[in-house]
């Protein structure tokens, strides 16, 4: 257990954002999943529709430490190839 008012206030802090990452990244995984199952049921409208909400969602994630940026381009990159590949 922390001894100092600063150390206390650090272990605060932490249980506080643990929880708020926590809560960004279930949502970030949730969103790319429903990429994948709208480019798994054949479905190219609401699969670009899905990909572009998750395209502002990584980069969100990206923006706020969540994820590192190359984190986000290269799932951005791979979700992009999947929902190409439903055009041609």
């Amino acid at each position: 257990m922390a001894h100092t008012k600063s150390a206390l206030k650090r272990a605060k802090q932490s249980v506080t954002r643990r929880a708020v990452n926590k809560s960004r990244r279930s949502a970030l995984r949730t969103q790319l999943k429903k990429v994948i199952a709208a480019v798994e049921s054949g479905d190219s409208a609401s699969a670009q529709a899905e990909f572009a909400k998750a395209t502002v969602a990584l980069d969100k994630a990206a923006t706020k430490g969540l994820i590192h940026k190359n984190h986000a381009a290269r799932r951005k990159s791979r979700l992009a190839g999947r929902v190409a590949s439903l055009d041609s």
